[in-house]
């Protein structure tokens, strides 16, 4: 252990070296909020329901609470997360789009949560889900950037036994902490943090994030029904088109418009808006590696021919009697052309 620390320490300190200030800037905070809950009580810093609403109304908590942790597993997954996001998506979108991203899933996350829990506690009356429970932690963010993944790089592989690609580890993760939950080992307010942050992070890649063609992405495998096993896609694709032709109607989310370029020299085309060109060419390279696999694959279960087997096929054919000139023809029949798998011969004459 002793030894694995300063390699550690060095890889880390080699990617925050090359990180934008954007990712130097979060992962300061979070490593100051955390000290600073060792000398006085950070607990305002995050969301209470009964403490956001109305007449307290915390509202920088909303900025706050996604920062904010209490022990230091927690710290290294916020870190962590933070970090992955600065190498794989922050090349994609630039750093201002990756904080506005953070900015949108914590704010949505923190006003999701304290709802939710207001909710329950009309139904219960209790008042510990109003001023008991508190959400913090960058378990939201975890669960966009997830989505994020599966959005951009989705088809990559994660496990190789058993096969487990990027596109299904955001409902697996979802699975494992609602396991973790009903085994008493999980607060419900971390739960509800990732459930609300990818419900929160989907809706703004599908429907909001701007790109140079448009807002959102409105490919197919981004669709809503995509996040859950193929048995239960039609019934989960019926309901997500009912809510989004009600969300159209009330102008929370825009219909899906497609152009056509009748002016295009060899065929139609369509686009659709959110369609970015790096997606397409992510998709291209996808392709290519899995061709290259393919031939490698097919080039090394081929066996070539030795030296040995091709002088021995040059003796057999100097061995072999030369073949006439002409073909052998039967009778009341014309020539019957060459064949080096058939001979024919006359046959005998009948009595």
């Amino acid at each position: 252990m002793q030894r694995a620390l300063p390699g550690a320490r060095q890889h880390l300190g080699a990617i925050l070296s090359s990180a934008s200030v954007v990712v130097k800037a979060l992962c300061a905070a979070v490593l100051f909020l955390y000290l600073l809950s060792f000398a006085v009580d950070t607990g305002c810093l995050a969301v209470t329901p009964g403490y956001l609403f109305p007449p307290n109304f915390w509202i920088w908590t909303l900025a706050t609470h996604g920062l904010m942790e209490q022990h230091v597993w927690d710290v290294a997954i916020s870190l962590a997360t933070v970090v992955i996001a600065g190498r794989l998506l922050e090349p994609l979108w630039g750093a201002l789009e990756l904080l506005i991203f953070f900015s949108v899933v914590n704010v949505s996350v923190g006003l999701l949560g304290a709802f939710a829990y207001l909710l329950t506690y009309m139904a219960s009356f209790n008042l510990v889900y109003l001023f008991t429970v508190r959400i913090h932690g960058a378990l939201g963010f975890l669960g966009g950037v997830l989505v994020a993944l599966k959005q951009t790089m989705g088809d990559c592989v994660v496990l190789r036994v058993p096969q487990v690609r990027v596109s299904v580890v955001p409902m697996l993760l979802l699975g494992l902490l609602l396991l973790l939950r009903l085994a008493t080992l999980l607060q419900s307010p971390a739960l509800a943090s990732y459930g609300f942050g990818l419900l929160s992070s989907w809706v703004y890649l599908r429907f909001y994030q701007r790109h140079s063609r448009g807002r959102g992405d409105m490919a197919d495998h981004f669709a809503f029904a995509t996040f859950f096993p193929e048995i239960l896609q039609p019934v989960v694709g019926l309901l997500a088109n009912l809510v989004h032709g009600l969300l159209v109607k009330v102008k929370i989310c825009q219909k899906t418009v497609k152009r056509y370029d009748v002016g295009a020299p060899s065929s139609i085309t369509i686009s659709l808006p959110g369609t970015d060109p790096q997606d397409a060419e992510r998709r291209r390279q996808l392709a290519l590696k899995a061709l290259n696999e393919r031939l490698k694959r097919v080039e090394d279960q081929s066996v070539w021919p030795s030296m040995d087997d091709d002088e021995e096929e040059a003796g057999a054919k100097m061995d072999s009697p030369v073949p006439s000139d002409k073909a052998p023809t039967l009778p009341g029949k014309g020539a019957v052309p060459e064949s080096s798998l058939i001979t024919f011969e006359a046959a005998p004459p009948t009595l």
